[in-house]
């Protein structure tokens, strides 16, 4: 459905006061930047000066051709109609596809790297050291993140029937944020990080981002302060909650004094056993409200949507979000047991770990009950079977999450690779899964396509990818379980059993194993990516069936709760 409105005694493609400021802060940041670049310190400063020059003199130089062509749009037709601002939507799936194929082929070499040593090549730009936080990055906050904007763009507007806020500001975000991550990713090669975990980029780039999310923020509220709908759905509170915590979360991890303002280095306001607190106080809830609050609101939209059905339970959503909310930053301290923190502390975070098994649950079964008179579409639509088997992934890890945070298990399990299968077990079947679906679900919608080019290539990237996931957490709990027992092996003198080479000698077919599970899921990806591309060119193929649900229905039942 869309909306068309105008903008009254405003001429389009005019420049207006906003767009003044907004170019006015553009030119000072780019003579800002050439200062910056002309008395850096270190290499790495100067190259990101000179990045943030050409980027920001780009945006100024965008700001004005793009109300050129709106004047030159209304001189020719002499009104403007306004519906979804749909393009900075497009413009997030297309990055959200890229920005995927390169962090999971990076995370396939760094597998790879981890059994073949050889393959850090002995060149500082290639080592596992800085391939791994660009690996992370790349997969967390570049595919997430590009994801999570584009799909709560999205959402929004349709749940609220208006027009999203701003011109310029969807924009700014959109391209502010693939900025940091440039910046980020082009400075882990280069060495710039400041040791945090998910937390990497220096304080430039966190002053970066925090303005970008700021400006995130506004949108997204200044869109539900003029919806059309009295209801505010789920999907928006999530996004919401998503929003502001990540704000709060970045500032106070990344609170930093820089040793010059000229050069890339900082030390951090914490330290010590507070420094780490602090982090996994935002780490923890970087999974909790990045990886896990704002793809839920996927999951409450592009499920429903979908499916053609409401939500099962609107108050069981309601319990679920307010639960999560409040039970999640609370957790952090299990990430530190068995450390200098103090014991009461570790006790707390296990405790509201375990507390959050119940809320995460009611949230799954919410997801998969959403499905109640339409099972059959598990197996006639395959976005359907992979948006629903995502929501699995979700029960799965955050059942194994607070068992994991149980202080007996932890001590097995904490430094293994038992933890690396259970962050990927959410990261690819969770957090992937829901984002391949809302993908195959955009495109067409946005793209204005009959539907998908092909329905059985979705077939395919669903079981290549799903076997690449089976062969790599289950590879990793079993070298998790063996490393923690044979870390913990004393013979009867009391010695330790096993030097750690042996350890390290004992995982190598476990490895193999799990860069072979990537590699599946990178092909998963490959297949995804061509099937949206000829979606796209309009291309079909012939002798497929059309589903319903594959076409941009006007929001309906498939959007309104169920009480």
């Amino acid at each position: 459905m869309a909306v068309s409105s105008t903008r009254g005694s405003h001429i389009p493609g005019t420049m207006t006061t906003a767009s003044y400021l907004v170019t006015g802060a553009l030119v000072l940041g780019v003579l800002v930047s050439l200062i910056v670049a002309a008395k850096a310190v270190d290499t790495p400063m100067a190259i990101h000066a000179w990045l943030f020059a050409f980027a920001l003199t780009f945006g100024a130089l965008a700001i004005g051709h793009r109300h050129f062509d709106a004047l030159e749009t209304f001189k020719k037709t002499g009104e403007t109609k306004l519906g979804y601002n749909d393009n900075v939507v497009k413009a997030g799936v297309i990055a959200t596809i890229f920005w995927g194929l390169a962090g999971f082929l990076v995370g396939c070499y760094i597998a790879f790297q981890l059994a073949f040593p050889w393959l850090n090549l002995d060149l500082p730009f290639t080592t596992f050291g800085r391939l791994r936080p660009l690996h992370t990055s790349a997969v967390i906050f570049a595919f997430g993140g590009n994801a999570l904007i584009a799909t709560s763009f999205y959402a929004v507007q349709r749940t609220c029937r208006t027009r999203l806020a701003g011109d310029i500001a969807p924009w700014f975000v959109f391209w502010g944020y693939n900025l940091f991550i440039v910046v980020a990713a082009t400075g882990y090669l280069m060495g710039v990080t400041q040791s945090k975990e998910y937390a990497e980029p220096e304080w430039y780039a966190d002053i970066w981002l925090t303005i970008v999310w700021v400006v995130y923020l506004l949108v997204f509220l200044a869109t539900l302060a003029r919806r059309k709908e009295p209801h505010i759905y789920v999907a928006n509170w999530f996004y919401l909650a998503f929003i502001v915590t990540i704000a709060m979360l970045h500032i106070v991890n990344n609170l930093a004094i820089p040793e010059s303002f000229f050069g890339s280095k900082s030390y951090s306001l914490f330290s010590g056993v507070q420094d780490a607190l602090i982090q996994w106080w935002y780490g923890h809830n970087a999974v909790g409200f990045f990886l896990t609050a704002g793809f839920l609101g996927m999951m409450y939209y592009f499920i429903p949507k979908r499916a053609g059905r409401p939500v099962y339970s609107y108050r069981l959503s309601i319990i679920h979000f307010w639960s999560l909310i409040f039970l999640y930053i609370w957790a952090g301290p299990h990430h530190l047991h068995f450390t200098a923190l103090p014991d009461w502390a570790q006790t707390l975070g296990m405790t509201f770990s375990i507390m959050l098994w119940m809320p995460s649950w009611g949230g799954m079964i919410n997801g998969l009950m959403t499905l109640s008179g339409a099972w059959d579409k598990l197996r006639t639509d395959p976005v359907i079977r992979m948006l629903v088997v995502s929501v699995a992934f979700y029960g799965m890890s955050t059942f194994e999450g607070p068992v994991m945070s149980v202080k007996a298990v932890n001590s097995l399990s904490h430094y293994t690779d038992w933890t690396i299968g259970h962050v990927h077990s959410g990261a690819l079947g969770w957090v992937g899964f829901v984002s391949f679906g809302a993908i195959y679900c955009l495109v067409p919608w946005l793209w204005k396509r009959e539907r998908l080019y092909s329905m059985a290539l979705v077939s395919w990237h669903f079981w290549i990818a799903s076997i690449g996931i089976v062969l790599y957490i289950t590879s990793m709990w079993v070298s998790g379980i063996l490393q923690g027992l044979m870390w913990r092996a004393y013979d009867a003198s009391g010695f330790l059993e096993y030097s750690f080479v042996e350890t390290v000698a004992a995982m190598h077919p476990f490895y193999i194993i799990r860069g072979l599970g990537g590699v599946l899921f990178l092909i998963g990806a490959l297949i995804m990516t061509y099937n949206c591309w000829m979606t796209i060119k309009g291309r079909i193929r012939k002798n497929e069936p059309v589903l319903a649900g594959q076409s941009d229905l006007p929001v309906g039942a498939a959007a309104l709760p169920a009480e």
